[in-house]
């Protein structure tokens, strides 16, 4: 099974977890709030303390939803999509909205903790808030642009591309900046608004399919991804006349306390199957002996 699906829903199984304990602390929330319990006499004296109440009730209720939107639409990602075409953009773009909707979410249950109603409150500050809309229109755009980014597949983390004078692989991609690793080890921020309005080549996307290629590898040892990469790369040189070179790369897709996930991908022609396959083979067995030399250092 492919690593990075695995390791998706081992992160959703917990998520999974997280959201029954929370429901079962907002039923609990729930009945003391609601119901005719020995609470109610101390929340009718304290008013603040009714206010806080409601307001971690609504977070909490706020969350749930969010979270469990999450969970189906990465469940649904999932069982539509091959193994081999599992991206981390979409789980980004799910964690990126998420993590938005729930700011939003704090920022409402303040008001509510302070016994301020949010629709009263934008109401009464519509002029600031258009002000506001005015002077934070660049980070808007770049965090829409952002998100149109991480559900395409046109641009992926991993793939080296060119904008303008820059180049480099996307490591990451944020609500306000595309990350690219250059190949001298520089990391340069690109506005999303940028990456979307100027001229963009992608070396990784050259050809119609791309040989990927998933392992687990311990953090224990001392490890030199840059060593790894070159390596691999090297293995490429027997398969010239089917692969193209230039566009191999490896990337860290997670970090593990013990463990890294790494996605070494490149370019293939078409109609190489055969390649392919003994491609993997000699690449797999690469990374077992380098794995396995790591290790016998560390004992050493």
């Amino acid at each position: 099974m492919n690593l990075v699906k695995t390791s998706i829903r081992n992160q959703e199984n917990i998520r999974r977890r997280n959201f029954a304990l929370k429901l079962i602390f907002l039923i609990i929330l729930e009945v003391f709030y609601a119901g005719n319990t020995f609470l109610q006499p101390i929340l009718e004296e304290y008013e603040l303390l009714t206010h806080t109440m409601r307001a971690v009730i609504f977070l909490l209720s706020a969350n749930l939803i969010i979270s469990l939107g999450r969970i189906i639409t990465l469940r649904i990602y999932l069982r539509q999509r091959e193994d081999t075409k599992i991206q981390p953009n979409f789980t980004t773009g799910i964690g990126r909205i998420s993590t938005l909707l729930n700011g939003i979410v704090v920022l409402i249950s303040l008001m509510l903790a302070f016994g301020i109603r949010p629709l009263e409150f934008l109401t009464s500050i519509t002029i600031v808030a258009a002000a506001i809309a005015l002077l934070t229109k660049e980070y808007i755009t770049n965090i829409v642009n952002g998100l149109i980014m991480m559900f395409s597949d046109q641009l992926e983390i991993g793939d080296k591309i060119q904008i303008g004078k820059h180049t480099g692989f996307i490591r990451d991609i944020t609500l306000i900046n595309l990350v690219l690793k250059s190949d001298t080890g520089e990391t340069i921020l690109i506005p999303n608004s940028m990456a979307l309005n100027s001229d963009v080549i992608n070396f990784s996307k050259n050809n119609t399919h791309q040989v990927i290629l998933d392992a687990e590898i311990p953090t224990k040892a001392d490890i030199q991804l840059t060593q790894l990469e070159n390596e691999l790369t090297r293995l490429l040189d027997a398969f010239s006349d089917s692969v193209f070179k230039e566009g191999a790369q490896l990337n860290v897709l997670e970090r593990k306390s013990e463990s890294l996930i790494i996605r070494f991908q490149f370019p293939i022609k078409t109609g190489e199957k055969s390649t392919e396959v003994k491609l993997k083979k000699e690449l797999n067995q690469s990374l077992l002996s380098w794995t396995h030399g790591h290790r016998k250092d560390e004992l050493l």
